[in-house]
């Protein structure tokens, strides 16, 4: 509907001397019924421009519309309000055609074509093969997957994408650290040492690395090598253990992910950045173009020229590079697959970073445009009003899994998306637990569950019913809030997808969730005449489609009994 409006009214505009160029219609759903179902502040936005009052030219604009003359079939009125708002209201036929529609589409209702066919690539969670999914993770690991989901109900042909390293220091630290435990495990008479991580105290084996990983799961790990090797794990390369411990943690990370329905299409290891000589071409080229240079033994990005206060190093003195310059690599390597937009999905703690990398593929004469980035904020867990870690099971940080083993993965899930990326996330685990309204997963799942019930119940008591009802019929104020609700699906869908804000839908979904209960209310289908109970039947399948839907862009059940 916005988009028949917007195209109509852009019209009348082209007649009229004044508005500028590019000039957008905006719509907004008014918050009382009193005021229609869309408005539009176009004509007071004109005013300036147009000098002119702008009630007037709102009716300016009411009266070309209907000189189109606008289809009766959607609109039942345009009308002049306020200091120059239009307001509109949709007509009868226009609701019922639109849960005609739903019923029509069934499990497609929502697709849209606005990536027409693009390639996109979302890269996300993306954590290094060095110990289990953290809570933090899991924000960035659902907030990825709902975004693929949504781009993919958006039309775009979605690649999900596992950004790795399991090369370098930290590689080689988790390998040591595994050494040592097998060491320990084999001489039970090793002497210890403590270290303190956190405020944390850990006995660990003496040969232990001072900045190893001290999780018990290190310990697994060191046992899987020793019962491979026996006598001769000792004499094993360090390769042996950092190999043990990259499989033995990616199993868990895929494990993990896969509690909450995330599997990912592709794997990329940074590694094969420096095997194809790509991280060292960036460099060249950036020389060639002047915007790197050598200082202190150091090489330096020019990002001066991009209007930062200092220049930024590329690599150390040491020789090694800074994250940085792998993934400016990374990013073109994405381009010259052909991918049509790129979205990063990264924690707060990347803002004052990642400009560097956009730089660096501007610098390369790439359109950094095409790159999204995502910057989520962290998660605090809450239980009975405080901050707590769950446990200290694996090292000091509260693991995915153990998150989900509490609360549930649906649970986890939507408790994940129910606020945007950019607000901080306190979860309640106590709300989190609760089978009540006040659980906003429950909420909605009850709503479906009722639906179910209701379906169920019909076919119990034989409840005579219209196959094929005038849907026109439905004109009863909660049928009609009911149905303006539900039409509003695709439109959420749009706005989350093209925002990267999946909470939107979650928003949506308990609106939808709220309107049926008032509808299930006041509406009876049980003991109606056959007519009546056929048009809220429809209009009861129709909501039940619209919460699948959605529950199922989220990554949550729908489920039939609860």
């Amino acid at each position: 509907m916005q988009s028949y409006l917007a195209d109509a009214l852009t019209r009348v505009l082209a007649t009229l001397d004044g508005v500028p160029d590019g000039f957008e219609v905006e719509f907004q759903r008014p918050a009382q019924a009193a005021h229609g179902d869309l408005a539009t502040n176009t004509a007071l936005r004109l005013a300036k421009p147009l000098r002119a009052n702008p009630r007037q030219i709102a009716q300016t604009l009411a009266d070309g519309l209907r000189a189109l003359p606008i289809d009766e079939d959607r609109i039942a009125a345009i009308e002049v309000a306020g200091p120059g708002f239009l307001n509109f209201r949709f007509s009868n036929r226009y609701l019922a055609s639109g849960v005609q529609a739903i019923l029509d589409a069934g499990t497609g209702f929502g697709k849209l074509d606005l990536g027409q066919g693009q390639r996109a690539n979302v890269e996300y969670v993306s954590a290094n093969p060095t110990g289990p999914l953290t809570v933090g993770h899991g924000r960035n690991a659902v907030l990825g997957d709902t975004v693929a989901n949504l781009l993919e109900l958006a039309g775009y042909e979605v690649t999900r994408e596992y950004y790795f390293n399991d090369a370098g220091r930290q590689m080689r630290v988790l390998g040591q650290s595994v050494r040592s435990r097998a060491e320990a495990l084999l001489d039970l008479s090793m002497p210890t040492k403590v270290l303190t991580f956190d405020e944390v105290e850990h006995v660990v084996p003496e040969t232990f690395p001072e900045d190893g990983y001290v999780g018990t799961y290190i310990i697994d790990i060191a046992q899987t090598v020793v019962d491979a090797h026996g006598d001769a794990t000792l004499e094993q390369e360090d390769e042996t253990f950092i190999e043990a411990a990259k499989q033995s943690i990616f199993a868990d990370i895929e494990a993990t992910l896969a509690r909450l329905g995330i599997q990912q299409d592709t794997y990329f290891n940074e590694r094969t950045l420096y095997e194809d000589e790509s991280v060292w071409n960036v460099v060249e080229q950036l020389r060639e173009k002047d915007l790197a240079y050598d200082h202190d033994g150091a090489v330096w990005f020019k990002t001066t020229a991009y209007g930062k206060d200092k220049d930024t190093v590329l690599v150390k003195s040491s020789g090694e590079p800074t994250y940085r310059l792998p993934d400016i690599a990374y990013h073109v390597n994405k381009i010259d697959r052909g991918f049509d937009l790129l979205i990063d999905v990264f924690g707060a703690d990347h803002i004052a970073t990642y400009p560097d990398v956009m730089n660096g593929i501007e610098a390369l004469g790439h359109d950094a445009s095409m790159v999204d980035v995502i910057i989520y904020q962290f998660v605090t867990l809450i239980r009975g009003g405080e901050i707590v870690k769950m446990s200290t099971r694996k090292a000091n940080f509260v693991t995915l899994d153990e998150l989900i083993d509490e609360v549930g993965a649906d649970v986890t899930r939507y408790f994940f998306l129910m606020r945007a990326p950019s607000t901080h996330l306190e979860f309640d685990l106590d709300l989190a637990k609760e089978a009540s309204e006040k659980n906003p997963v429950f909420y909605l799942q009850y709503a479906h569950a009722r639906i179910c019930s209701i379906l169920r119940k019909i076919e119990e008591v034989d409840q005579p019913l219209v196959s094929d009802p005038d849907l026109t019929g439905l004109t009863h104020p909660a049928e009609v809030d009911l149905m303006k609700v539900l039409l509003q699906f695709p439109e959420a869908i749009k706005r989350a997808a093209t925002t990267r804000e999946p909470h939107g839908v979650a928003m949506y979904l308990r609106d939808v969730a709220s309107q049926f209960s008032q509808f299930y209310g006041q509406c009876h289908i049980v003991g109606e005449d056959a007519e009546t109970a056929g048009r809220r039947l429809a209009l009861t399948r129709a909501t039940q489609i619209v919460l699948q839907n959605g529950l199922r862009v989220l990554g949550l059940s729908a489920p039939e009994s609860m």
